[in-house]
C-alpha cells in the first residue's frame, strides 16, 4: 500500500487524480478549501481509500496542517511513509495587468506558487528512495492569454521549482516533474472562458477536442509510476497537440 497526498482534490483534475490513485490501490489524502459536499463525494467514490482534509493553502499553516493530518492518516492505515505528492490546487484571476490590485497578486501567488514550494519542502522531509512529486502547471506559461499575467507568472514559478527541486532531491532517489495541461473541461475553464472560446480551443488542438480531467490524471499517473523512474526535472505538456 502506498501513501499519496493531492492538493485541490475535490473537483476537476484533482478529483480525477485522487480517483485514479485510489483506484490503483494507493491510500490518498487530499486537500480542499471549502466545498465539503464535493469532498465527501470524492471520498465515497473512492470506496474508503481517500480521506478529505480541509486546508486553506493560501496560508502557510494550511500546508503544514494538511501534511500533519496526512501523517496521522497514513500511520493509522499502515500506509507507510509518503510516496507521492501531487500539487494541483490553483486559482486564477483575469484582471488585466494595468488594473490588478496587490491583494489579487498575493492571493494567486500564495496558492499557485508559495503553497507548492512549501508542499515540496514538507514532502522532501518525509519521502525516501522512490518518492514522486508532480506539480500541475499550465500551457499558459508558453501560450499566454490576455488577463492571465499573474496566473501565468505563478505557474512559471512552479516550473522553475520543478527543475531546481529535481536537482536537489535526485540524490535522494526522488523524482520531481510537472504536467502542463492545455484547455481541460473543468469548472475553471467553463467559468473563465465563453463557450465560443472553448470551442475555438478544441478546434485548434490536433485531436479536435479539449482535454478531460481523466486525460490529465493519466499523465500524472504515468509520472508517478515505475516506468517514469528515469524522468525528472521535466514538464510534460498534455494539450492534445495545441502548443
Amino acid at each position: 500500500m502506498r501513501a499519496a497526498l493531492v492538493t485541490g482534490g475535490s473537483r476537476g483534475i484533482g478529483r480525477a487524480v485522487v480517483e485514479r490513485l485510489a483506484g490503483d490501490g494507493a491510500t490518498v489524502v487530499f486537500g480542499y478549501v471549502s466545498d465539503e459536499r464535493a469532498a465527501r463525494e470524492v471520498e465515497e467514490a473512492c470506496g474508503g481509500r481517500a480521506v478529505a482534509v480541509r486546508a486553506d493553502l493560501a496560508r502557510p499553516d494550511g500546508v503544514e496542517r494538511l501534511f500533519a493530518t496526512a501523517d496521522a492518516v497514513f500511520a493509522d492505515r499502515g500506509a507507510g511513509r509518503l510516496w507521492a505528492l501531487v500539487n494541483n490546487a490553483g486559482v486564477i484571476d483575469h484582471t488585466p495587468v494595468g488594473e490588478f490590485a496587490p491583494d489579487v497578486f498575493d492571493r494567486v501567488m500564495a496558492v499557485n506558487a508559495r503553497a507548492p514550494f512549501l508542499a515540496v519542502r514538507e514532502a522532501a522531509r518525509r519521502m525516501g528512495e522512490g518518492g514522486r512529486i508532480v506539480t500541475v502547471s499550465s500551457t499558459g506559461t508558453a501560450w499566454p492569454s490576455a488577463g492571465e499575467a499573474v496566473y501565468a507568472a505563478s505557474k512559471a514559478a512552479v516550473e522553475q521549482l520543478t527543475r531546481v527541486a529535481s536537482r536537489e532531491l535526485g540524490r535522494c532517489g526522488i523524482t520531481v516533474n510537472a504536467v502542463s495541461p492545455g484547455p481541460t473541461d473543468t469548472d475553471m475553464l467553463r467559468t473563465g472562458a465563453p463557450p465560443e472560446a472553448v470551442a475555438g480551443a478544441a478546434h485548434m488542438t490536433a485531436l479536435g477536442r479539449v482535454g478531460t480531467p481523466a486525460d490529465i490524471a493519466a499523465v500524472v499517473a504515468l509520472l508517478l509510476g515505475p516506468d517514469a523512474a528515469w524522468l525528472t526535472g521535466q514538464n510534460l505538456v498534455a494539450d492534445g497537440g495545441l502548443v
